[in-house]
């Protein structure tokens, strides 16, 4: 053992000292390469040369910087000085399940596996930033951007974000993780002041991005649009340098959204490194161009404050081998293995909510005849979005898989049902005005085709009219007259199968009652309609659950019982304070439609012997429960337990649980495993406002394993000392 030990220690010397002598060698290429710059030179890679790009410095071997959304796919090719598209025949991506979709997985294996292909794809495009993952909290289920973000819940985003980020910078690529912070609605976006109280701060909004610069490395931070406690983000010193610099020990590029600087001292001084997307016509007139070298001139700025942005620059660059391209990966585009990957990912995003008298999965041996109804049956949905809309490869819609799979087995009998009544307007949500007429000729021809079918599935829910950047929602619930749709339908063919298309929550208790099967599919990317008819049909099953709690009404959830969105006057509290999503619901006992976490499956689990590795814990020590589970349906199938940890007594208001841990096991009929889940005690700490720090409090504290945030399996009493 001594022999061994030292073998360990020795390697651990070496590692660090070889991994030292690459941080030196790196810090003193940044500062040899600084001092051969002119101040033009250095300013000039500070700010965009065009849409997506830095300007080169050619003598020194410094190519332009070339940066790309989005967060499930590689953007198609902008022109440069504007936001056409140029119109190439070559850069067709592959588009993976957007955010709440990759986050209904519950699958850190399928957000390395998406990291991984973003990054390929992103080299082969010669692509050196890609802007995501998006990471924002769900405040409210009206956010705009929703669609593109993860969860309501910090730690599950934290989590998805780490595997993400870190497989996607193997590829030479850095991710650039947005928007910080508190950028939660897109409603005055621009402008809106956002506050909330530190707590709240520190225990929701911070902690995915925290994760993502501490435990991920992310080599980019995007500033977001808003205001937060009275300065604009990218002005605002205490989230630059306090939080992101100081604490988090950030060293990469922290850049500004498209738009989103207003000043050249401020944002300096804030530590702001990278100006993208300013609207003026001449780039030199951007803050940090010509006013950033004037201000320097004029001594309002130490040229070391300039030196310190390029050198944040040129260390990414350097770790992404952008100086270095004859070692550069190369990637690869739209592999089959690529599309493999996004018809996983878009499977396991799909959440099965409702299945009485186990309707589903259908016997498609049996069934003759087959109503596919709804607009969202042929509606492709990767083009939209905006900054993430993806120029896909291809795209299977629901009504495509129907055909390609059964159509010679089975009549398909197809009824649009409702008409998009909607039209996109950028930074507007006047598109979805007067979108709840409804058209009975279009419902007439669907439960005709209904009627004459064995079974009825209406693909419903949103598109991108309504789950976009630069709008909020106006309400939540199904437009274009859906639910009365659903509901003739549902009366003429009680086999009927409601599938949902959307990025957010809707309110669905219209229809639950009225159909047998309700199945919430999510935004599934180019494989969307294969994933779905495949989970439909038996040869996939459904292992998805919610990544955010699905209202009764929009009035249960905390922002709009409390009224605090949109703000007033153009400012914004976070009354709910640490109480977002699940955590109100609990702490409130307000029932939702759906709770967070939740799904079914095809098959049946049974969870026992539950139990802790002791009951006493100290400030350091890590809680192990350990439990077995086993599948004891027919059907091979996966499931999600979920750990969540409340303290019983607490000094401060605290929600009654919040999730700690959690795995997905895929199990055969039969089939049985003995699983651990860890938490960390330093992890059941709150934010004391009192002392600026983290603190755990000594006592009982409850844990919770569970299948939803609802369905509690056991629950075990430990104390902490």
């Amino acid at each position: 053992m001594g022999l061994r030990f030292m073998a360990i220690v020795l390697f651990l010397v070496f590692f660090q000292s070889s991994f030292s002598q690459t941080d030196t060698a790196t810090e003193k290429r940044i500062q040899q390469l600084i001092k051969k710059m002119t101040l033009k030179e250095k300013v000039g890679m500070l700010h965009g040369n065009s849409k997506f790009y830095t300007s080169a410095i050619k003598h020194l071997g410094i190519p332009e910087w070339a940066l790309s959304d989005g967060p499930h796919g590689v953007r198609a090719e902008m022109n440069r000085h504007d936001w056409k598209y140029t119109g190439q025949t070559n850069d067709s991506s592959t588009c993976f399940p957007t955010g709440t979709a990759m986050a209904a997985s519950w699958n850190l294996e399928l957000a390395r596996q998406r990291g991984i292909v973003l990054g390929e794809e992103a080299r082969f495009r010669k692509k050196d930033v890609l802007l995501g993952p998006g990471i924002n909290i769900i405040r409210s289920p009206l956010c705009g951007r929703n669609f593109e973000y993860l969860s309501e819940d910090p730690f599950l985003i934290s989590q998805l974000s780490i595997h993400y980020i870190q497989a996607l910078q193997t590829q030479d690529v850095a991710a650039c993780v947005k928007h910080f912070v508190a950028n939660n609605q897109e409603e005055n976006r621009f402008v809106v002041d956002v506050n909330m109280s530190e707590r709240a701060l520190r225990e929701i909004y911070l902690p995915g991005f925290k994760s993502s610069i501490v435990d991920a490395g992310a080599l980019g931070i995007m500033g977001a649009y808003n205001k937060f406690r009275g300065e604009y983000c990218t002005e605002n010193k205490y989230l630059g340098r306090t939080i992101l610099r100081n604490e988090f020990n950030f060293k990469g590029v922290y850049m500004s959204d498209w738009d989103a600087v207003h000043s050249t001292e401020k944002a300096a001084l804030a530590g702001l490194d990278l100006e993208m997307g300013t609207e003026k016509e001449n780039y030199n007139d951007w803050y940090f161009a010509d006013p950033l070298i004037k201000a320097v001139k004029e001594g309002r700025i130490k040229e070391g404050i300039v030196n310190e942005k390029v050198a944040n620059i040129l260390r990414v660059m350097i770790k992404t081998k952008v100086l270095d391209p004859a070692t550069r990966i190369t990637g690869s585009l739209n592999t089959k293995a690529h599309q493999q990957a996004a018809y996983r990912s878009a499977v396991e995003a799909v959440v099965l909510l409702k299945n009485e008298k186990q309707i589903l999965p259908l016997n498609m041996n049996s069934i003759k005849s087959v109503a596919i109804i709804g607009d969202n049956a042929t509606r492709t949905h990767c083009g939209g979005g905006f900054s993430s809309e993806i120029k896909t490869l291809y795209e299977i819609t629901p009504l495509q898989a129907m055909t390609n799979k059964y159509g010679k087995s089975m009549q398909i009998n197809f009824a649009q049902g409702y008409e998009k009544q909607s039209h996109v307007v950028e930074r507007s949500s006047a598109g979805q005005l007067n979108t709840d007429k409804t058209d009975w000729k279009l419902i007439n021809e669907a439960v005709e085709q209904a009627k004459k079918s064995d079974i009825a599935i209406v693909f419903a829910g949103l598109n991108h009219d309504f789950d976009s950047e630069s709008f909020d929602r106006l309400h939540m619930r199904l437009p274009y007259g859906q639910e009365t749709l659903i509901q003739e339908v549902a009366k003429a063919n009680p086999k009927t199968i409601v599938v949902i298309i959307a990025g957010s929550p809707l309110e669905l208790a219209g229809i639950e009652s009225r159909v047998p099967a309700i199945v919430w599919g999510g935004y599934g990317g180019m494989e969307a309609g294969n994933a779905v008819i495949d989970v439909l049909s038996g040869k996939e099953f459904p292992s998805g659950k919610l990544p955010f709690t699905i209202p009764v009404t929009l009035s249960q959830s905390p922002a709009h019982a409390l009224g605090a969105y949109p703000g007033h006057d153009l400012k914004v509290n976070y009354e709910e304070d640490i109480l977002v999503g699940y955590r109100w619901f609990d702490t409130k006992e307000i029932e939702p439609q759906y709770p967070f976490g939740y799904g079914l499956s095809y098959t049946s689990f049974e969870i026992s012997n539950v139990a802790t590795d002791k009951k006493n814990y100290s400030a350091d020590d890590e809680i192990v429960v350990k439990f077995n589970i086993k599948n004891t349906g027919k059907t091979i199938g996966a499931e999600v337990v979920q750990l969540y940890a409340g303290q019983t007594n607490p000094s401060v208001l605290r929600p009654k649980k919040e999730l700690k841990a959690f795995d997905k096991i895929f199990l055969n009929p039969g089939e049985q495993k003995t699983i651990d889940l860890k938490v960390k005690v330093k992890d059941l700490a709150f934010y004391d406002e009192k002392t600026s720090s983290w603190k755990i409090e000594s006592g009982e504290f409850k844990l919770y394993t569970a299948t939803s945030a609802k369905n509690i399996v056991s629950t075990l009493a430990v104390t902490v000392q």
